[in-house]
């Protein structure tokens, strides 16, 4: 039994809030569980100079985590005057996803940042993160697109990202800190609607895995990743 007595399958309830803050072009906080994040678009007219005259946009993403998203108070990274490691990789990886699924060509000569900020942690941050963050983007690409800026819609399909791991030897779907923590192994998944997967972040903590617990846990993440495309799909009607 999981902590949380979920079934192996069993995801914690989603919540996705649009039109969270004023002045962002697009913008909503997204929960799983008890894990929440407060993601937003902006769009600039320009782009990063090696585009220049490309005739092509940028999509790229931030991460951060509050101070007192977890159980204890973290310094703000501005405070240390550097971001950690595993904040360039998040946002990386936030970057990554949503260029995934968007025409950069169609864009235009613009960026869109996707802000990603963990209000509370509890397992899930980098996955809700890229889940939130391609609702706030789309909600601004369809202000770019109602107001004429630009013509044709640059997004090609729906990304959504889930974990997935091995607790106690049995395969299971959206870790909480309480699986996360203690897992034999955890893995992030970024799956394209249509079955096309993005990106796959998996490693053994705890124990290794053969290949058969890998498709598993693909397995699980489809079925999360369904669910979320449902719901992304609910809170941009």
């Amino acid at each position: 039994m999981r902590p949380s007595d979920r079934t192996p399958d069993e995801m914690r309830a989603i919540s996705i809030e649009t039109g969270f803050t004023k002045h962002a072009e697009g913008s909503c906080l997204v929960s799983f569980g008890d894990t929440r994040v407060l993601c937003t678009a902006s769009v600039e007219e320009r782009i990063p100079p090696w585009l220049r005259g490309k005739g092509e946009g940028w999509v790229t993403g931030e991460y951060s985590m509050l101070p007192r998203a977890t159980h204890t108070r973290g310094s703000r990274e501005a405070a240390r005057g550097k971001q950690s490691g595993r904040t360039q990789e998040i946002q990386r990886l936030i970057g990554r996803s949503l260029r995934a699924v968007v025409d950069l060509e169609k864009l235009g000569e613009r960026q869109i940042t996707l802000d990603c900020d963990v209000i509370q942690a509890d397992g899930g941050t980098r996955t809700a993160s890229i889940s939130g963050a391609w609702v706030a983007l789309r909600l601004a690409v369809n202000g770019l697109l109602e107001t004429g800026v630009i013509a044709h819609d640059p997004i090609t399909a729906k990304v959504a990202a889930i974990s997935c791991g091995v607790y106690k030897g049995t395969p299971v779907l959206d870790l909480d800190y309480d699986e996360d923590s203690s897992a034999d192994a955890d893995a992030n998944f970024v799956l394209i609607e249509g079955g096309q997967i993005a990106e796959v972040q998996a490693t053994a903590e705890g124990a290794t895995y053969d290949e058969e617990a890998l498709l598993r846990l693909l397995r699980l993440a489809r079925i999360g990743c369904d669910r979320i495309f449902a719901a992304q799909d609910e809170a941009v009607k």
